[in-house]
Parts: structure tokens; C-alpha cells; sequence
């Protein structure tokens, strides 16, 4: 934590100021947590001598290391700060033991939801009016492992802004018009049934857009007849408008039943329809700034080069006059700039997007929105591979079935005498984190082969380790809380195990500033995963039970500070955290799996409710 200590801890960045002659505030961004050791014994905070000296320096390695020392010499200890020495280019500070315990787990409950956000990293940061546009399938097509990807990962962005206080607006921008409707409203007049739109819309839809794209490619007839569609749609005509918006209500209704389950929501349901008739408003501004263009085939284009560059064309209209895809991009971003006015807004899609994005960018300040330096492509890896029992991934809903399915029969392999009273739920809850998890792991930009194997692996950092970790921990809570979450004596908690823990909660705040500034939950999930190991060994040598009320006090103070903190990062990653309790007809045998941790199947054993020691 960084507000006051013990992130910066004051008295060092006192000190630190009286002999450097700078503001404290000028140290925050210098002085961080020691990230924790497996090997050794580590310092709490250290100062980087790097961030101290000026770009243009010389920054040889003896001569910072120089500094370094002498910077130590300088610094005296006192209440606060126990031992100064010397890193790699860094000056180290240690930090009084009991008050680096009381001032943590004090901290972490008395900010609960909120501990690492309040800190001194994120002062002075104006609070932001931000657009998320994430998700955005296309109505009647395939819900394809992409827009999964941009789910969760607008989700966690959302979240994050959100959790630091900004006002965020996400926006679901279906994919619902397009020559796609040409071909859908053909098909259904040729293929559809009522029934079956009113059922599964979905699921009916996609079959008529697959079915008529069949004929279309066959019939020159039925490709003509789409054509006209879309035109009557695009002119307004009220009966292909009137199928076209029953297509569209009954696609949402199932995407918001569907977007419930993954934990998912929306302020606004937007699409590319809204802007049929702004998009002739944009194609008029831009050829009233002389920047459209037309070319032999009757399209209009722009180019943003100015000098005929082929890779610098953007297609911006038909050549029977109807829009494109970049040009309702165009509309939307105006519309939402007068809607909002936002400071921020982020589109999150794959990378292969990011040319689209660049363009719409670049038209948009060369219309005169200088705000378009506002808007931010966030782009994300290509992911293959991901298919169900039934073969390839067509909707979000086959995708959740799937880890139920598997959850399920992971559970379901070890036999137990008690049964679960929602095995669905939490099935989708504990598969949904190991899903999270596994996509969060890496860099965002990156391709993966997917694998449900790796998803629900036996062993290793998974979401289904976060997952009983929480648990767990909560269990701890519900057996012994009553007696002994009063107060709590800081001299019960000085073994190793309780002081890397600690020195692991200092950096929370750190690690959510990185992932706010470059948007990457991979910071967060790896400094959960390491607090859960931590928590793993500290559980097997901290003993509550039969542990003196002092000692058992302490140490469940210092579990419920883990179990909050991991609570917290889990949520901001769109992880809903599971609680259990009740009674379990072997306690020892969950205690004992639990702390292993060596199969998923062994998870059925803290999912049973346990009875009291």
C-alpha cells in the first residue's frame, strides 16, 4: 500500500527528503515494495537510484552503485525504519517489525473493498468520464472465441476503472446491420420458422444465415434478392425494418440471460444500425472538406495519406451508396462524443482490427474532432483451437456449457457422502475462473493454441486454485471468527511465513497501478497466484486450532487480510469468489487436500460444507 505507510512508509520518505532536499511527494513514484524472495530474507521498501538521477546522466553501474552507498551512509534508522542497506542500485529500508504487521492488516480491514486503491500512486489522478466498448458479436453470425476474448477483457477494464473511481459507460456495439441482414431477411422469408426465432433466436438465426449463404453462392437470384433487402432497409422501408427489429430484440433478450451467467453487463446495447442515417452525415462532412473521394467503381474513399499511398485508402461507401463498417465507426464515435463527452474511450477487439482503428483514428481528426486523441484501441491475441464436445464454438452459451460439463465431471470423480446443494452453479463459477485465469496469464497481445486441458489442469497456477484458496479461507472465518476477530497482538505474527505475507500485501497497490496503465491483468493474476501459495504454506504452519487465543487471534487476522485482498483482485478480473461452509464428513481429508492442492477432482472436498473443530 502507498497511502502514507506502509507503502512510502513517512518516515523514511522524511528522511529521504532531508538528505536528497526534495519534496516528499516527489519520492512516491521512486520508493516500492521488495518484491518477496523463496531464497531470502528481503527488505519491505526500496529506492531506486536510477529514478533519482537524470536522464542524460552517465548511468554506469559503479558509479550508481557509488551513489548508492554513500545515499545509505546518509540515512539514519529510527522508530519506523530498522535496517538501511544497499541492492543493485537500490537503497533498501527494512521495516519495524510489529508496526509493519499492525499498520497492514489494520489497513487492509479498515479499507476492505478498497485497500490499493486509495493510495498514493493514484492521488491527484482526475477522475475520468471513460467509454468501454467490448464484446460486440454479430447478430445470426458465429460468437466466436474473439468477442469471448474482448468480453472478459473489456469486463476487466471496466472493472478497474470502475474500482478507481471513474465514471465508466460499457457499451455492448452489436454487429446488427450490414449486407449480413440482406442475406438473414432473405433467408428467414425462404427458411425461418416462428417457432423456432421465438425459442432459440440464436441459435435459428445463424442456421438461416448459414443456409441461405448456401443458396446465395448457388443462386445468383438469391444474392440479388439480399442485395434489395438491405437496400429497403437502408431506405427505411417499414416491413424489412419491422423483421429486422424483431431479429434484433429477441438476439439481445438471450444476450443479456447469457452475459448474466459469465457475470457480465452492459449500460448500453448500441449497434451499427443507430447510425444508418449519421453515416450519410459523415460521408456529407467529409465531402464537404473535399476528402471523399470516388473512384471508377462508384466507391467513395478516403485517403489518408494524401499522396495516393494503396495501404492508406479507407473505403468509406458503396458504390450503390450504402455504408461500410468505418464510416458507422465514424458516426458512433461523434454520437458518443456528444452523448458523453468523454474523456476516454476504449474499443477492445482483436489485432486485427488495429489497421480499422488507426483509420478511424486518423478521419476523425482530420474531420476536426480533436478529441480523437482520445480514443484508444486496446487490441488482444488470436486464440485457436477452442472447440466443445459438439465441434466448433458457435455461441457465448456452448462455451459455458462446456466448463459446467467439465467442472462437473471433475467433481464428480471423487465419491463423496454428501451432496452439493448447487453443483451447476458452482461448477460455472470455479470453471469461469480457470477460464479467466488461463486467458489472463500471459500478454494480452499474444496468440495461443487453447486447450481445456490447460484450463483445468490438475496441478499448477490455475483459477481453480484461486478459487479453494478463497475458500478456504473463508471456512477459517466462519469456524473461528466469533471468538477472535477483536483485536489481535502484532508480536504473534513475526515467523517468516507471516512477514512474507505482509511484505506480499505491501505491493497490491503496485501492481493494480500497472495493470491501470497499460491493461494488463497479468500483473493481477500473478500476484494472486503468489499470495494463494503464501497463504498454502502459512496455513500449514500457522495453526489456529489449539493454538493459544493470542497466537490464533493474530494468525486469523492475517488469513482474513488474505482472503479480503485476494477477494478484491479476483473481482476486479471478473471473478465471482466462492464461499463454502457447512459440514464436510471428513475435515482432515479436506484440510489435507486443500493443502496439496494436486488434483481439481480433490476441489469436491472443500466445495462440502464443514462442521466446527
Amino acid at each position: 500500500m502507498h497511502s502514507g505507510f506502509p507503502a512510502r512508509p513517512r518516515g523514511c520518505r522524511a528522511e529521504l527528503s532531508r538528505v536528497l532536499n526534495l519534496p516528499p511527494e516527489n519520492l512516491i513514484t521512486s520508493i516500492s515494495a521488495v518484491p518477496i524472495s523463496q531464497k531470502e530474507e528481503v527488505a519491505d521498501f526500496q529506492l531506486s537510484v536510477d529514478s533519482l538521477l537524470e536522464k542524460d546522466n552517465d548511468h554506469s553501474r559503479p558509479d550508481i552503485q557509488v551513489q548508492a552507498k554513500r545515499l545509505a551512509e546518509k540515512l539514519r534508522c529510527d522508530t519506523v525504519v530498522s535496517e538501511i542497506s544497499t541492492g543493485q542500485r537500490t537503497v533498501n529500508f527494512k521495516i519495524n517489525r510489529e508496526l509493519l504487521t499492525k499498520t497492514v492488516l489494520q489497513q487492509v480491514i479498515e479499507d476492505g473493498s478498497k485497500y490499493g486503491l486509495k493510495s498514493e500512486l493514484f492521488s491527484g489522478l482526475p477522475q475520468k468520464k471513460i467509454v468501454v466498448e467490448f464484446s460486440s458479436p454479430n447478430v445470426a453470425k458465429k460468437f466466436h472465441v474473439g468477442h469471448l476474448r474482448s468480453t472478459i477483457i473489456g469486463n476487466f477494464i471496466a472493472n478497474l476503472k470502475e474500482a478507481l473511481g471513474h465514471q465508466v459507460i460499457r457499451i455492448n456495439y452489436l454487429g446488427d446491420w450490414g449486407m449480413q441482414f440482406g442475406l438473414l431477411g432473405t433467408g428467414f422469408q425462404l427458411f425461418g420458422y416462428e417457432e423456432k426465432l421465438q425459442s432459440n433466436p440464436l441459435q435459428h438465426l445463424f442456421e438461416v444465415y448459414v443456409q441461405v449463404n448456401k443458396e446465395a453462392a448457388d443462386d445468383k437470384s438469391v444474392a440479388k434478392a439480399a442485395q434489395e433487402f438491405f437496400q429497403r432497409l437502408e431506405l427505411g422501408d417499414v416491413q424489412a425494418l419491422s423483421l429486422w427489429q424483431k431479429f434484433r430484440d429477441l438476439s439481445i433478450e438471450e444476450y443479456i440471460r447469457v452475459y448474466k451467467r459469465l457475470g457480465v453487463y452492459f449500460d448500453e446495447y448500441s449497434g451499427e444500425s443507430f447510425y444508418r442515417e449519421k453515416s450519410q452525415e459523415v460521408l456529407k462532412l467529409l465531402e464537404s472538406k473535399g476528402l471523399l473521394l470516388k473512384t471508377i467503381k462508384g466507391t467513395a474513399v478516403v485517403d489518408l495519406s494524401g499522396n495516393g499511398d494503396p495501404s492508406s485508402i479507407c473505403t468509406v461507401m458503396r458504390s450503390d451508396g450504402t455504408s461500410l463498417y468505418a464510416t458507422r465507426d465514424l458516426a458512433a464515435a461523434i454520437d458518443r462524443m456528444d452523448k458523453y463527452n468523454f474523456d476516454t474511450m476504449i474499443y477492445v477487439t482483436d489485432k486485427g482490427q488495429k489497421k480499422h482503428f488507426q483509420q478511424v483514428f486518423q478521419m476523425l481528426k482530420i474531420m476536426g474532432y480533436d478529441w480523437a486523441e482520445r480514443c484508444q484501441h486496446v487490441p488482444f491475441g488470436v486464440v485457436q483451437g477452442m472447440k466443445t464436445r459438439r465441434g466448433d464454438v458457435t455461441f457465448l452459451e456452448d462455451v459455458l456449457n462446456e466448463i459446467q460439463l467439465r467442472m462437473l465431471q471433475n467433481m464428480a470423480s471423487i465419491k463423496t457422502t454428501k451432496e452439493l446443494k448447487n453443483p451447476q452453479e458452482t461448477a460455472e463459477r470455479v470453471g469461469l475462473a480457470a477460464l479467466i485465469i488461463q486467458d489472463f496469464k500471459g500478454l494480452l497481445l499474444t496468440d495461443y493454441k487453447f486447450s481445456w486441458d490447460r484450463v483445468f489442469q490438475s496441478r499448477g497456477d490455475t483459477g481453480v486454485f484461486l478459487q479453494y484458496t478463497h475458500a478456504r479461507l473463508h471456512s477459517l472465518e466462519e469456524t473461528f471468527g466469533c471468538g477472535y476477530l477483536n483485536d489481535f497482538n502484532t508480536a504473534c505474527l513475526q515467523e517468516p511465513q507471516s512477514v512474507s505475507i505482509l511484505q506480499h500485501l505491501l505491493r497490491f497497490d503496485e501492481v493494480l497501478y500497472k495493470s491501470s496503465q497499460d491493461f494488463q491483468p497479468r500483473h493481477i493474476v500473478s500476484y494472486l497466484l503468489t499470495l494463494s501459495h503464501l497463504a498454502a504454506v502459512a496455513h500449514k504452519t500457522l495453526q489456529i486450532k489449539d493454538s493459544p487465543p493470542e497466537v490464533a487471534g493474530a494468525r486469523l487476522h492475517l488469513f482474513k487480510a488474505v482472503r479480503s485482498v485476494l477477494a478484491n483482485g479476483m473481482k476486479l478480473l471478473g471473478i465471482t469468489p466462492m464461499e463454502f461452509r457447512s459440514c464436510c464428513p471428513d475435515w482432515s481429508a479436506m484440510v489435507r487436500c486443500w493443502l496439496t492442492a494436486t488434483s481439481i477432482s480433490q476441489f469436491q472436498a472443500i466445495l462440502l460444507p464443514q462442521p466446527p473443530e
